[in-house]
């Protein structure tokens, strides 16, 4: 299969706004899971009885195909982005619900105490130590996450979005490989960078981890 490259040249304006919208639907749906398995995940972390019934519903929300949750919040929120994100989300959860506690569970017992012995109150502990240690292991979980959402945004086709997953659509309706091949390369590329981007972020935030290796 080769490229038409003059089909690419003509279609960059309709790339760039398909990028763009497969990028916003991943995105969107990460932060939205981060936003609700941070609360969780403390309190699965805290609250021990609660711990395997919120790690468990996860997983079994994970084990739905994608094309299922998608079609089964159709009578709730339409052909909309809206179903895209929400399918999304469902599916980072277990991801970064899952490396949040275990970011948590890592931080040492001896750290917390000592913040407690100098009178710090718990939520503070918590933002101020138990998270930022537990942020190299949360960040692999949002990288996971990130890369997961992109990969499945173009599933979202079969409701009518889907970002560049149109692209596979329209090759396969028309048995012409470009677009197809466009798409793949696109979404690979969105992967990397977003990766990438957030590798830096990580070093950027974690200074500790640098003088550690040093040492």
């Amino acid at each position: 299969m080769s490229v038409d490259w003059s089909w690419t040249a003509d279609h960059a304006d309709e790339l760039a706004t398909l990028t763009l919208s497969h990028l916003q639907a991943a995105l969107s749906a990460v932060l939205l899971g981060l936003v609700i398995s941070l609360p969780l995940a403390v309190l699965a972390h805290r609250v021990r009885p609660l711990r395997g019934l919120l790690l468990g519903l996860s997983n079994v929300l994970f084990t739905i195909p994608s094309i299922a949750v998608f079609v089964l919040l159709l009578p709730v929120s339409g052909l909309t982005r809206t179903t895209t994100v929400i399918g999304l989300t469902i599916y980072t959860l277990v991801v970064l619900l899952g490396n949040t506690v275990e970011g948590l569970d890592s931080v040492p017992a001896r750290t917390k105490e000592a913040a407690e012995a100098m009178g710090t109150r718990p939520l503070r502990t918590l933002l101020t130590v138990e998270l930022p240690l537990a942020l190299p292991v949360i960040m692999a979980g949002v990288r996971i996450a990130t890369v997961m959402s992109i990969s499945l945004v173009s599933v979202a086709t079969y409701i009518g979005d889907g970002g560049l997953g149109q692209l596979f659509t329209d090759g396969f309706q028309r048995d012409f490989p470009t677009p197809v091949i466009v798409g793949v390369v696109l979404t690979l590329l969105l992967a990397l960078v977003a990766d990438a981007l957030l590798v830096t972020v990580q070093y950027v935030l974690t200074p500790w981890t640098r003088r550690q290796r040093s040492a």
